[in-house]
C-alpha cells in the first residue's frame, strides 16, 4: 500500500522527534510492504523566517492533497516578538486544522507501567490505572470565535467569543460516543452549564445522544471538578469529551499524570480519513539540537496515524509494542530518566533507532 504524508517538523526539537518517527515508519514499511511517500513543507517560525507567513498557500495545499500530515512542534521565543500577531507560528495550526476540517482531537493518556515511578501522583494515586481518552472539538468555540479590542470608557476592553452550533457539538460528541463504545462504554462531558449558555447548549446535545447511545454510561461534570478529579482518582474516567479550550488545558493536566509531557501522542481528525498527528509538547527550544528530547510521543503518534487514517491496525499496534518492550528493557530519555535502578539513558536518535530494532 502507497500513502502519501505531509511532513511539517517544524521549530525547536520537532526536526528531532519527527526524524524519528519518520526512521519507524520507513521500517514498517519495510516489514509489511507499504511505502510511506513525505513531501515536506515548512510551517511555523521557520516558514516565517523564509516566506514570512507560518505557511504559505502552496504548503497548504500540499497538506490538503496528501493522505494524512504529521507535524513536530511549532513556536519558541525568537517569535514571541517583532511578528505581527496574525502571523504568529500558531495561526499556522489553527489555519491548518481549519482548512482541512480537523475538528475532533482525540488525545490518550495512558500509563506505562515501568514510569509509574515518574508520576507526580505516584502509584498511590493511580491504583485504579491511567487509560483514558480525552475528545477535544477543535475548530469551534472561543479560539476561533471573534476577537477584539475596543475602548470603553477611556480604557482599553477586550472579549472573545465562545461560540457553537448544535452540528459542531454533536459531530464531536458522536465522535466520544463512538470512541467509548471501542473502549470501557463510559463518557464524562465537561462544561460550565452553570454559567455558559454555550455549555448550556453543549449539555443539551450531549443529553440527546445519550439516549441514542443507551449502551454507553454517560455523566455530565463541570470543568473545575474535572480538574480536581484528574488528580483524585484519575482512574474513574474513561473518554472525555469537551469543548475547544477545557480540552487544551485539560489533556495538558492529564498528560503530566504520566509523568512526561514527551509520551503523549495526538490525533486530531476530519470527517474522513484525512488527519494530523503529533505529540502533544511544545518545541521546547532550550534543549533543541541536543538530540535529547524524547521522540516516543511523536513516535506513538505515528501509531496513531497508521491507526486511524491508515486502518493499519496491526502496523500499529507493532509499534506501540515496540515502545513498550524499549521502556521494559530500561531504556529512557533524559525527561523520563528518573533515579531508578538500571535505568539506561539514551539519546534521541538512540531511542529511534531500539524502536526500529523491536518492530
Amino acid at each position: 500500500m502507497k500513502k502519501k504524508i505531509t511532513v511539517l517538523k517544524g521549530d525547536g526539537i520537532g526536526p528531532e522527534i519527527v526524524d524519528e518517527a519518520l526512521k519507524v515508519l520507513d521500517k514498517i514499511g519495510g516489514k509489511y510492504g507499504h511505502t510511506f511517500e513525505k513531501v515536506f513543507v515548512d510551517m511555523g517560525g521557520c516558514s516565517i523566517d523564509k516566506y514570512g507567513v507560518p505557511i504559505t498557500d502552496e504548503g497548504l495545499e500540499k497538506c490538503k492533497n496528501c493522505d494524512s500530515v504529521l507535524l513536530g512542534a511549532v513556536g519558541g521565543p525568537k517569535w514571541d516578538t517583532g511578528v505581527d500577531p496574525s502571523k504568529r507560528p500558531e495561526k499556522a495550526l489553527l489555519k491548518v486544522r481549519s482548512e482541512l476540517g480537523l475538528f475532533a482531537n482525540l488525545r490518550p493518556t495512558k500509563m506505562f507501567n515501568q514510569l509509574k515511578g515518574a508520576s507526580p501522583l505516584k502509584e498511590t494515586g493511580i491504583k485504579d490505572g491511567l487509560d483514558l481518552m480525552i475528545v477535544r472539538e477543535l475548530t469551534g468555540g472561543i479560539y476561533f470565535g471573534e476577537h477584539k479590542t475596543f475602548e470603553v470608557d477611556g480604557e482599553t476592553a477586550a472579549s472573545d467569543l465562545m461560540y457553537y452550533t448544535e452540528h459542531e457539538i454533536e459531530r464531536i460528541g458522536r465522535v466520544a460516543f463512538e470512541t467509548a463504545r471501542k473502549r470501557g462504554k463510559k463518557v464524562h462531558s465537561v462544561d460550565k452549564a452553570n454559567v455558559l449558555d454555550s455549555s448550556k447548549l453543549w449539555r443539551k446535545v450531549m443529553h440527546r445522544l445519550a439516549e441514542e447511545y443507551s449502551d454507553v454510561e454517560y455523566s455530565d461534570i463541570l470543568v473545575d471538578n474535572t480538574a480536581m478529579q484528574l488528580i483524585r482518582n484519575p482512574g474513574q474516567f474513561d473518554v472525555i469529551v469537551t469543548e475547544n479550550m477545557f480540552g487544551d488545558i485539560l489533556s495538558d493536566e492529564a498528560s503530566m499524570l504520566t509523568g512526561s509531557i514527551g509520551m503523549m501522542p495526538s490525533a486530531s481528525l476530519s470527517s474522513g480519513t484525512l488527519g494530523m498527528y503529533e505529540p502533544i509538547h511544545g518545541s521546547a527550544p532550550d534543549i533543541a539540537g541536543q538530540n535529547i528530547a524524547n521522540p516516543l510521543g511523536t513516535i506513538l503518534s505515528a501509531a496513531m496515524m497508521l491507526r486511524y487514517s491508515f486502518d493499519m491496525i496491526e502496523e500499529a499496534d507493532a509499534i506501540e509494542k515496540a515502545v513498550d518492550e524499549v521502556l521494559t528493557e530500561g531504556y529512557r530519555t533524559v525527561d523520563i530518566a528518573g533515579k531508578d535502578e538500571g535505568i539506561t539513558k539514551v539519546s534521541c536518535s538512540e531511542m529511534g533507532d531500539l524502536v526500529c530494532s523491536k518492530i
